[in-house]
């Protein structure tokens, strides 16, 4: 059998037979795509529980919704550009499930986003021109000096400063990437968030389940981690632009 020439143990796959599996999907072998969903059915009913907070089963909409974003998440992974599959398929699975339920929400609701095209997009310029001359260059300075302030008093609540920050930052671009995108899985995740706010420590066990680095890796990076989630869970906007532009 493919499963057990690629390292089918215990009743699971391993990290990195996952991500062997999902290049030679990619590669064009339906039989494995087959075997992934089958496999990873319930890992996908669990993301989508984690963010509907109620149990998911196979008759329910938002399952076909996790389902189709696996599928989704298999043929765009790339790992010159991913921590690891699950993490990625994680972070995908929850967004299109989040998007099903604002689009289910949106259809009970009247707003004003049924004025005519013409309308909406006369409303949307003048809008554009009123932000853009509300906030001058100085004011947007501002506001940045205030968020690095309020940054700076909730970095001190977890132990942190920005100079033990300069001092733990991984020196290598692909370790940065990998470690923020780890901090934007716990950030994106209720349980591992509540974790953090709670214990104000890392649920690394649970975390090493998804990446396919190392349990030595995520404690060496762990001050970083927990400082790049703090601030993606965070209302401080300029600075998480900021964040973007280091990911891109």
């Amino acid at each position: 059998m493919l499963l057990a020439s690629l390292g089918w143990k215990f009743g699971r796959i391993e990290k990195s037979d996952a991500e062997t599996m999902v290049l030679q999907v990619q590669a064009g072998d339906e039989q494995v795509l087959h075997d992934l969903l089958s496999h990873y059915s319930p890992f996908m009913k669990k993301t989508a529980s984690q963010v509907c907070k109620r149990f998911i089963d196979d008759h329910d909409d938002e399952y076909s919704v996790a389902l189709s974003a696996f599928n989704e998440a298999i043929h765009k992974f790339d790992q010159q550009n991913n921590a690891s599959f699950l993490t990625f398929a994680h972070m995908v699975i929850r967004r299109r499930v989040i998007d099903f339920i604002r689009k289910e929400s949106r259809r009970d609701e009247f707003s004003h986003d049924f004025m005519p095209a013409s309308e909406t997009e006369e409303h949307n310029g003048i809008a554009d021109h009123a932000a853009t001359s509300a906030y001058s260059s100085e004011q947007e300075n501002q506001k940045r000096s205030e968020e690095i302030t309020r940054y700076e008093e909730i970095l001190k609540e977890f132990d942190l400063s920005f100079q033990i920050l300069v001092k733990v930052s991984p020196a290598h671009s692909d370790a940065r990437i990998t470690a923020i995108q780890i901090a934007q899985l716990v950030a994106e995740t209720d349980e591992y968030k509540q974790y953090l706010l709670d214990k104000k420590k890392l649920p690394i066990k649970e975390i090493e389940k998804l990446v396919k680095v190392s349990r030595k890796t995520i404690e060496r990076n762990r001050k970083y981690i927990i400082a790049m989630a703090l601030l993606q869970m965070s209302d401080l906007y300029f600075l998480k632009d900021y964040l973007k532009g280091r990911l891109k």
